[in-house]
């Protein structure tokens, strides 16, 4: 099966590059590891805060999980007679979740509050916004179209059974919802891929964090997709790879879409829903309101210039002048808000800096003694 446009449509960039040894889409890989969105994964969450755990899953395991999961199902409807390119829905998994805020939905919840509410803010767009504008000092990545396409249409909420790319060329600019299909099949695995990767591994960090005991999965969702992380991945992928060989769909058969939606409803009363995580929300959506009420007051005093910060009365005074400083050029050209440019900022912490900044902020400076 073939996507809809000319294979050269999804290797456009914003800046025309000659394609070296790497090809274009490993050379997107490259781009995307290198980048501090991507290092900063590792401390973002996941579904559990700043886990005390080496082995609880925090977003960087989650997009290389995705990434993965979306080559193989490539892999296995190439050996159907498809004709699709493993390396480009691997690189939209590594990619999908740059742009996510501290603390999970919880503080894209916050920050689009900040901005108005409406999908003001929502971590697809920023994503893309990271990767085409925010990264490397308001240069952007220069990624592909084809990866920008998947990572800003790939809407992980969203469960449908079946999807095919959108014939109409998305213009990614004009992208503000999560209403967008990719215009690739490899942006369509990839968005099934985001949903197989987080409802097993939730449910093995559920279990060590105390919320449910294995006992409590649904017996139908563990007789037929299986009892861990690994088991329910194989299911799902090899029913997607069986199911959509002959067809110009990428989806599930009715079977497992039945218990993918049985075991995300439990995921979502017994684990997202659960009670210790509401409380946790409070917790960080009081964090994310500080912070930005402090910066919004900063910044207003200050502004773009950065000489004003460094004499601020804690680190992230400085840090944060240091962040106008370098994207300056990038927010006069186009006229950023106040309330963007500081979100844009909050939006790229880790849980534990938004932490740090948290207690640079509450608690007062301690004293030095020589």
């Amino acid at each position: 099966m073939n996507n809809p446009f000319n294979s050269s449509v999804y290797l456009q960039r914003t800046t025309e590059r000659k394609t070296d040894v790497r090809g274009d889409f490993f050379r997107d890989q490259t781009a995307i590891i290198h980048s501090m969105s991507f290092r900063r994964l590792k401390h973002k969450t996941q579904v559990f805060y700043a886990p005390d755990n080496d082995h609880v899953c925090t977003r960087i395991e989650h997009v290389l999980h995705v990434a993965t999961i979306a080559a193989t199902i490539c892999k296995g409807l190439n050996s159907k007679g498809w004709n699709l390119d493993m390396e480009m829905a691997y690189t939209i998994g590594l990619g999908h979740d740059l742009g996510h805020a501290p603390f999970g939905h919880t503080g894209e919840d916050a920050l689009n509050k900040i901005l108005g509410g409406d999908n003001a803010f929502i971590h697809e767009v920023n994503s893309y916004r990271v990767v085409e504008y925010l990264a490397n000092n308001g240069s952007g990545l220069n990624l592909t179209f084809g990866v920008k396409d998947g990572i800003i249409c790939h809407n992980g909420e969203k469960f449908e059974q079946y999807l095919k790319p959108s014939p109409k060329l998305n213009k990614l600019d004009e992208i503000k919802t999560r209403s967008f299909h990719s215009n690739s099949y490899e942006g369509c695995i990839m968005r099934f891929s985001d949903k197989i990767a987080y409802l097993g591994r939730d449910i093995e960090d559920a279990i060590k964090a105390g919320f449910i005991e294995l006992t409590d999965v649904p017996e139908k969702v563990k007789n037929e997709l299986g009892t861990s992380n690994g088991e329910i991945i194989n299911k799902l992928i090899i029913d997607i790879i069986e199911h959509s060989k002959d067809s110009d769909l990428v989806g599930l058969s009715d079977e497992k879409y039945e218990l993918m939606n049985e075991l995300k409803k439990f995921n979502y009363k017994y684990i997202y829903g659960n009670d210790k995580l509401k409380d946790y929300n409070g917790y960080c959506l009081k964090i994310i309101n500080t912070i930005f009420e402090y910066l919004f007051e900063l910044y207003q005093k200050k502004g773009i210039d950065f000489q004003k910060y460094s004499d601020g009365k804690i680190k992230l005074d400085s840090s944060f002048g240091s962040f106008v400083e370098k994207m300056q050029e990038f927010y006069i050209k186009t006229n950023a808000s106040e309330k963007q440019i500081i979100t844009d900022y909050i939006s790229g912490m880790t849980d534990l800096y938004a932490l740090d900044c948290m207690k640079q902020i509450t608690l007062p400076k301690p004293l030095e003694f020589f």
